[in-house]
């Protein structure tokens, strides 16, 4: 009766470890025979830790998915006296496993997992504990290295207000947004779909993870080329882009076909181009400017929506410039806390002075 329940016991762990093993495929999103493959290198390990006077090459661990089965086999050599160590076994007791078996010859002893010893199991799970990480950063590299600085779609499924932290699943996977990765104002809600920008494949040398943003400049960028045809082939160019997220943008394009007009292509028919961009940036402003080779055209143009009389660019090499403003126009210029004159400076490369004047 002791046997049956040992027995029933037994069955009923294997069981448990099979379904255990299963499920952490499927939450990993590891390939069973992947994660097979690694329990068995833990095993192994852990056997060559409990037996160290083994040679490694006497050690066999196979795993049985289909029959639910785990067979650890040590080799012993048959020998027709005392054991001088476990590496050797006494033939009365091989004839119980192989009843046609003779001195001299080896022997596949299974071995019991109890036998590995608290320490041995231990020794085991942390290998494979590492293997699996090892396994689920391969993994995470391989799928997100061609999506580094692109820009793809994410779900939110959960928010945290004491930190700001908002947590999206792109694919299988969850990341991070943190909050200063989010566009200042914006409000994320669980189940929204958006946007986010692949800024790297960070913390690789611990638990790596896949850092998001929606607040940097190319996150702007790769939603004209998304949106943009003309952008995407090259017919149109994005010179440069200046960036207070949440509030403004200022981008400046130019058309490398005279039949091709670079504001209006990045506009769209009846602003559907446009309108799209400034749904996936929460309605921020955006301003458009065409680029200009001669440099005052260009601080000219970048100073929109204000209108510019006449700009002056000092005979220097370090970039500085004046611009001449209608009075009326002077604070539009400038801009709230200076942003129209620092974002078109930053557009440009020019310092730029401003002043009234014609």
């Amino acid at each position: 009766m002791k046997k049956k329940v040992a027995a029933s016991e037994k069955a009923s762990s294997s069981a448990e470890f099979f379904e255990a093993l299963e499920q952490l495929a499927q939450l990993r999103g590891i390939p069973l025979e992947d994660l097979i493959a690694r329990i068995e290198d833990g095993v192994f390990k852990a056997m060559k830790k409990q037996f160290p006077d083994t040679d490694e090459e006497e050690f066999s661990v196979k795993i049985d998915p289909e029959k639910r089965e785990m067979r650890a086999c040590i080799m012993r050599t048959i020998v027709d006296d005392e054991p001088i160590d476990f590496n050797e076994i006494n033939i009365d007791e091989a004839r119980t496993i192989d009843p046609n078996c003779v001195v001299g010859e080896k022997i596949a002893y299974a071995l019991d997992p109890a036998t590995f010893g608290r320490v041995a199991a231990q020794y085991a799970k942390q290998s494979i504990r590492h293997d699996v990480r090892e396994f689920e950063k391969e993994k995470l590299i391989a799928e997100y290295q061609d999506k580094v600085r692109e820009i793809v779609s994410a779900e939110v499924i959960r928010t945290e207000p004491a930190n700001g932290i908002v947590t999206v699943r792109v694919g299988k996977n969850e990341f991070s947004l943190m909050k200063n990765d989010q566009i200042p104002g914006e409000v994320l809600k669980v189940d929204d779909i958006i946007d986010v920008y692949i800024v790297d494949i960070i913390n690789l040398e611990r638990r790596p993870t896949v850092k998001l943003s929606r607040v940097y400049k190319d996150f702007v960028r790769k939603l004209f080329e998304r949106e943009v045809p003309e952008i995407y082939d090259g017919t149109v160019e994005i010179v440069s882009i200046a960036r207070e997220a949440g509030s403004r943008t200022k981008i400046a394009v130019k058309s490398n076909d005279e039949n091709v007009d670079a504001v209006g292509s990045c506009i769209g028919p009846k602003s559907t181009r446009i309108n799209n961009i400034l749904a996936s940036l929460a309605n921020e402003k955006i301003d458009i400017i065409p680029y200009d080779a001669d440099p005052a055209k260009f601080v000219a143009n970048a100073l929109s929506p204000a209108k510019v009389n006449r700009v002056e660019v000092a005979d220097s090499d370090e970039k500085m410039c004046t611009a001449y403003v209608p009075e009326n126009e002077l604070s539009l210029a400038i801009g709230n806390k200076g942003q129209n004159a620092k974002l078109a400076a930053r557009l440009t490369g020019y310092k730029i002075d401003i002043k009234p004047g014609n």
